[in-house]
């Protein structure tokens, strides 16, 4: 998995040693601007700013030293909105300004680059635009900035770090940077910014910290003449750079990690990456580079990542590359690497993701793999490999991704790994037993090619299908003479005793909401047996929830309802649920993953979005308001363009029977379920805000709501993205397959399904405001 570092804020060293003296008076006013410029503090965070209060005492986040002057504002994920006010720039002995994680917009005020003892500002995380001042050296990562990078920036004496990562930057930087001479972080990731990266900075003597990925770079890497002793990150990826990997780069010899992945590098691998022993991670992958895998890499004794997929790699796998002990992960996927996979993988011991598939790979599957114990994605798929599957590999308890489909396998699949299902399986030819449909003969090796029978679960499958087919054929049939009969018409349907005999059974009630009806009870109880009672409709006897109409909720048609069953009738949607498409391990046409692979970033997005507005429908539009009280991934489904088809709402009013709906389908919930469920019946639409927050959660990071970590300890979502983002690596947890999306909108819908997620419901935005947040991110990909 690819390893982030902590966002750095950037530092200014004093540029004037004296500073004016401002009354205390004089700074109270000054805040309090601050405070009037604000328009949108949900959790009353400023309350405590007024004109009855000694600011160094009374105002929260606001510090003072000991001459009662301000020297810090500290603000930081408390969502206030508004501009930022220029009065500030009054503060002359401001040292630290710590705004991130709020709604700030519009522009950043000049008169902060004449505060002469600003030593820490950082902005990042808000919606801020346009250009950035001269003369300030800050952290402004993840905002919306645009325009071209600041001319003067370098003019502030003792610039030690300068991020302005994620924002919509244009233009060239080569010219701009290059007088940063004191820099120990440069990052650039993620903008527009085009022509020649500022490779020449690799040369500082303190620089750490150099990432210009995910721009419009172009050209080739030049030979780099002098290299920081102290370089730990080069991140150059996602650009367009050609030409070959200059081997000169061996000159930074304390990188830990190297990521030239997804550009229009030619060439081979240069053995002489090897050079690099403090290498943690090298990541290659999605280039035009060809040529072997050096045997060499075997050396890089700490190594904890080599992706090199996507290549056009020849040869075989060197057996070295078992020597690297602490590896993670071996991506070699998509390239034409041949012969057999090195039975010595197996010393390998922590190794997690090993993805061989879309090779030429031959010869058996190595039953060493199996002393692979941590090991959760197994991919060997679209190969050549042959014989049996070795019945060790059930020992693997942690695997979460199984592939072994597009081979020449043969004989019976153990019964340990047929729970990865059909398509972990399908096109082995000589592959048997379940979930393959070929049974096997008597040696139990070769499937068996005359007079096959059906399986127990095939034939439970057909008579459920015949059973589902008859259904809706009666209901289309009773739908026919329905609206020859009666135009217009709403159901109200009065209830009615009827004697229960051997040729008139009652197996349930089945409501239809449709606006035409049959004129007489009895055709229903001849069509389809079942007993219409209005007790059982909204309202004693109106449309139920048909007459909800939102394009993102599912149009339901009806329901049947008995003691031993109980469906909705609704419209059909092609793609299934949200859960399948994230989670499903034998999801059909992908070979390299969980779930779907077709679910890119700005379809969960949209998704997303979709399920919002339809909840805020429900809340708000409907009279009376109608809470969902069963949130969950798989209660959304998808449409042919995957839009978001919110069901199973309305369902406690539809069925008053279950006075307790929310709580009886709350077992199926878990990990969706708020705190105050199980202190209040009092519930209101913070309640779903719950959910949607998990659901935010579970659409970045494409992690269940509750999952076993490998102590058998439960892990739940909310709880370990909160640790990740503390700890600064929040990066860490997005899923694997959204690299290459932008990361700001990515950590936007994080930070917003965490606070979807506050314990208490007071400090959860309401599904009206959740609308505004999302519609307010800009999503600026429509998906590679």
């Amino acid at each position: 998995m690819r390893t982030h570092f902590p966002q750095f804020v950037l530092c200014l060293l004093p540029i004037f040693l004296g500073f004016a003296a401002v009354s205390a008076v004089t700074e109270k006013e000054i805040l309090l601007q601050f405070k009037a410029n604000i328009s949108i503090d949900p959790y009353n965070s400023m309350s405590s700013w007024d004109l009855s209060r000694d600011p160094c005492r009374g105002y929260i986040g606001v510090f003072c030293n000991s001459d009662g002057n301000v020297v810090k504002i500290v603000l930081w994920n408390t969502s206030l909105g508004g501009a930022l006010s220029p009065a500030l720039s009054g503060l002359k002995s401001l040292r630290i300004l710590t705004l991130f994680g709020n709604r700030f917009a519009g522009n950043i005020p000049s008169g902060y680059a004449d505060i002469g003892t600003l030593w820490k500002i950082n902005l990042s995380s808000n919606a801020l635009s346009g250009s950035i001042p001269e003369f300030i050296g800050i952290d402004l990562s993840f905002n919306n900035l645009s325009g071209g990078f600041p001319s003067r920036v370098c003019d502030i004496p003792g610039l030690l770090f300068l991020s302005v990562r994620s924002n919509v930057l244009t233009g060239s930087v080569q010219e701009q940077v290059s007088g940063c001479r004191s820099l120990e972080l440069l990052d650039l990731g993620t903008n527009l910014f085009s022509r020649l990266a500022p490779f020449e900075l690799l040369g500082l003597t303190n620089l750490t910290y150099f990432n210009v990925s995910s721009n419009g770079f172009e050209g080739e890497i030049p030979d780099i003449q002098t290299c920081s002793d102290r370089l730990v990150v080069f991140d150059a990826s996602k650009n367009r750079f050609y030409g070959k990997i200059p081997l000169s780069i061996t000159k930074c010899n304390t990188l830990k990690v190297l990521d030239l992945g997804f550009n229009r590098l030619n060439g081979s691998v240069p053995n002489k990456l090897a050079d690099l022993k403090s290498l943690w991670i090298i990541r290659l992958g999605n280039n035009l580079i060809d040529g072997t895998i050096p045997e060499e890499f075997g050396s890089i004794e700490y190594l904890r990542v080599l992706d090199l997929h996507n290549l056009n790699l020849v040869g075989t796998i060197p057996e070295d590359i078992s020597k690297c002990r602490f590896l993670l992960e071996l991506d070699l996927s998509d390239n034409a690497l041949k012969g057999e996979i090195p039975h010595t993988l197996y010393n390998m011991s922590l190794l997690e993701i090993l993805d061989l598939h879309g090779n030429r790979l031959n010869g058996s599957i190595p039953s060493s793999l199996s002393s692979l114990s941590r090991i959760k994605v197994l991919d060997l798929s679209n190969n050549s490999l042959s014989g049996s599957i070795p019945d060790s590999l059930g020992n693997l308890k942690n695997l979460t991704y199984f592939n072994l489909s597009y081979n020449q396998l043969s004989g019976t699949i153990p019964s340990a790994v047929q729970h990865f299902g059909f398509f972990a399986f399908f096109h082995n030819p000589g592959l048997c037993g379940a979930p393959l449909d070929a049974s096997c003969s008597g040696n139990g090796m070769t499937p068996t090619s005359r007079n096959p029978k059906f399986s127990v679960s095939a034939i439970v499958a057909i008579v459920a299908a015949a059973v589902i087919v008859t259904g809706v054929c009666v209901i289309i049939i009773v739908n026919m003479k329905v609206r020859r009969r009666r135009e217009n018409k709403t159901m109200v349907v009065e209830s009615t005793s009827l004697a229960l005999s051997e040729s008139n059974l009652i197996i349930g009630k089945l409501v239809l909401f449709s606006k035409s009806l049959p004129s007489k009870y009895e055709d229903w109880e001849a069509g389809t047996k079942a007993l219409l009672n209005k007790e059982c409709l909204i309202g004693g006897g109106s449309i139920g929830t048909g007459k909800f109409q939102h394009p993102n909720l599912v149009a339901f048609q009806g329901y049947y309802w008995s003691s031993s069953m109980q469906l909705m009738l609704s419209e059909f949607i092609p793609n299934g649920n949200l859960y399948d498409n994230l989670h499903r391990l034998d999801f059909p046409g992908n070979s390299t993953g969980v779930g779907n692979s077709e679910l890119n970033w700005s379809r969960r997005f949209k998704i997303a979005l979709g399920t919002a507005r339809a909840l805020v429908y429900l809340d708000h539009d409907c009279k009376p308001p109608v809470l969902h009280l069963n949130i969950k991934s798989s209660n959304i489904l998808l449409d042919e363009n995957y839009e978001a088809k919110l069901s199973d709402y309305g369902m406690g009013k539809l069925l008053p029977l279950l006075d307790n709906y929310g709580l009886t389908k709350s077992h199926n919930a878990v990990g969706y379920i708020a705190p105050e469920l199980g202190q209040s019946l009092k519930l209101t639409d913070k309640y779903d805000g719950y959910g949607f927050g998990v659901i935010l959660l579970e659409l970045v990071t494409r992690r269940k709501p509750v999952e076993s970590s490998v102590a058998n300890k439960v892990v739940v979502s909310c709880e370990y993205v909160r640790g990740l983002i503390e700890s600064g690596t929040a990066s860490d947890c997005f899923d694997r397959s959204l690299r290459g999306f932008a990361e700001d909108e990515l950590i936007q819908v994080m930070k917003l399904g965490l606070i979807c997620t506050s314990e208490t419901p007071s400090r959860r935005p309401s599904m009206g405001e959740i609308v505004q947040i999302l519609e307010s991110i800009p999503t600026g990909l429509e998906q590679q």
